[in-house]
Parts: structure tokens; sequence; C-alpha cells
């Protein structure tokens, strides 16, 4: 039996209030446990530990690369989903969802703190 069953990445943020309703009330996440700068989120197998950024003290803030990939069966159903929400992100926050030649069904989306969310769906790609 495997003994490794989920990675939980830390994202350091710079407002930590403002990523914790990013993720709870756009992304459908909920959150399992919380203190003032920090808060333990969940959807589904997708697990985040948000802590608030004190300074130099931890990742620098997002910068709209490749950050957290979340692996899913149906990335539409996800844009359909986000799609009420898009008129309170900024311009350009969300991108797809667009098959890329890779092999990846991607929905995009921009955090708060300009960390890159991206849900992908594996597809059936043409081989030469």
């Amino acid at each position: 039996m495997a003994n490794i069953y989920r990675v939980t990445p830390f994202m350091h943020v710079p407002d930590f209030e403002s990523a914790l309703q990013f993720f709870t009330d756009i992304l459908g996440f909920t959150c399992h446990f919380r203190t003032a700068d920090y808060a333990y989120i969940r959807r589904e197998a997708a697990v985040f530990r948000l802590r608030q950024n004190f300074g130099d003290d931890g990742a620098p803030p997002g910068n709209r690369r490749f950050c957290y990939y979340i692996d899913v069966n149906d990335v539409d159903a996800i844009a359909r989903e986000l799609e009420p929400h898009i008129p309170h992100l900024n311009d350009g926050d969300v991108h797809g969802p667009v098959d890329q030649i890779y092999g990846q069904r991607e929905l995009m989306v921009v955090a708060p703190d300009g960390n890159l969310i991206v849900f992908g769906q594996d597809i059936a790609v043409a081989r030469d």
C-alpha cells in the first residue's frame, strides 16, 4: 500500500483575507482550519496551506507564472462554476479552457496576489 497520498503546498500571500476569500468564494475550496494568519483549505483532493507573508519571511508575491497545477477530470465543469465570478476578477485573470499541444486542456486563474492556479485535464493528443 502506498504511503504518500497528498501534497499540500504552502502559498505565502501578502493579503491573507483576500486569498482566503478568493479560494473559498471564487474557487469553491472549503476552509477546514484557520488562525489569524494561516488556513488549511481543501477541495476534494486539492489542498493548500495559505500563510500570511510578513515582510521578507515568505515567498515573493506571485508572478503570473505556472505555480500551482490541479489535475481534474472535467476542466469545463470548473469553468462553468467560475463563470458567475469572472465579473469580480480583474480583466485577463482568467484564461481558457484551452487545449494545449502537450495534451492538457487548461483553465488558468490568477489569484489576487499574482499566483497562477491552473486546472488541467488530460486530453488525447495526435502523435506524429
